[in-house]
């Protein structure tokens, strides 16, 4: 039986209790996402974090599930996102180096975060000014951050 036969079989095995708490706990992310964009106006939400919820509600425990993860992982791939946008160009060239350079930064500094990765290629593609890297990146980052700790915490057995 291989790894990734071993993780398959053990998650089509999760009770239906915790498959319904994740569920809940995406909603509860996203939603609080969704909402702030609708009555801010303001872009709260960028395709990443459907991803990072995967993470944070159905592997909360994994490695790259650690706030240093979600965090560190998104600041740096929109960094170097939006630095090889501004300095490099906007040829497809550019948006490949971004993405490799966002990689190796996050193997380096040990905050791989998977969802993050498609960071400069959503940078490529809207081709936004600096403030993207508050605006949604961080602030995003951080409202997912709150709720998926809240949320590990009060569905934490007592």
């Amino acid at each position: 039986m291989t790894a990734s036969t071993t993780a398959s079989s053990s998650l089509a095995r999760r009770r239906p209790a915790v498959i319904l708490l994740a569920g809940l706990g995406s909603l509860a992310g996203l939603g609080a996402l969704g909402a702030l964009a609708h009555y801010s106006g303001n872009a709260w939400v960028m395709g990443s974090f459907g991803a990072s919820c995967v993470l944070l509600f159905g592997f909360p425990e994994g490695p790259f599930s650690r706030p240093r993860n979600l965090i560190g992982g998104h600041l740096l791939s929109t960094t170097v996102g939006l630095l090889v946008l501004h300095y490099g160009g906007t040829d497809w060239y550019f948006m490949a180096l971004a993405g490799a350079l966002a990689l190796m930064l996050m193997l380096a500094t040990d905050t791989v975060h998977p969802p993050a990765g498609s960071n400069p290629v959503i940078i490529f593609l809207a081709q936004p000014g600096w403030d993207f890297l508050v605006m949604p990146t961080l602030a995003g980052v951080l409202v997912l951050l709150v709720i998926s700790q809240g949320w590990r915490w009060g569905s934490k057995p007592r």
